[in-house]
């Protein structure tokens, strides 16, 4: 197998506002919302741009920065910034969507401001959700969900 480039091509970004976080989508994009109010949830794909650098491409294992002593892990176990594509997944919660302007207003999600959006994927739970979910013992100690209140940077 050969080395392939990509090249993606990013969808809009990340807003964070004194009155919540948002998902600003660009002009061309905006269509693509129609129908997504009527979902609770969606994936969203996004690049770590901060990350977009061969130092931290090459960054293949850490120590977590969360959890219960944790060991040296893959970045594969993690869910860290700098990997050999640095590109984030999280499942966020829609609030308010203004179609006319592209604005997405989320609950929370773990990216800074500014950070290029990739894709927006609706959360389909029989595709998307796990029945009984296994996770290492060094991070038992999370909460089965986050407060309310979150985890956003």
């Amino acid at each position: 197998m050969t080395e392939t480039d990509f090249k993606v091509t990013p969808i809009g970004f990340v807003n964070r506002k004194d009155d919540g976080i948002y998902l600003e989508l660009f002009q061309e994009y905006r269509p693509a919302l129609q129908q997504l109010e009527h979902f609770s949830h969606m994936h969203v794909l996004w690049c770590s741009d901060k990350h977009d650098n061969i130092k931290s491409k090459k960054s293949i294992q850490c120590t977590p920065p969360y959890g219960e002593n944790p060991p040296v892990t893959g970045v594969f176990a993690t869910r860290a910034e700098y990997r050999p594509n640095p590109i984030g997944l999280t499942i966020v919660e829609i609030l308010k969507i203004n179609h006319e302007k592209g604005l997405i207003k989320i609950k929370n999600i773990d990216a800074f401001d500014t950070t290029p959006i990739l894709d927006l994927k609706a959360y389909f739970p029989v595709c998307d959700r796990v029945k009984e979910a296994k996770i290492p013992k060094w991070i038992s100690g999370w909460p089965d969900w986050f407060p309310d209140d979150g985890f956003g940077l």
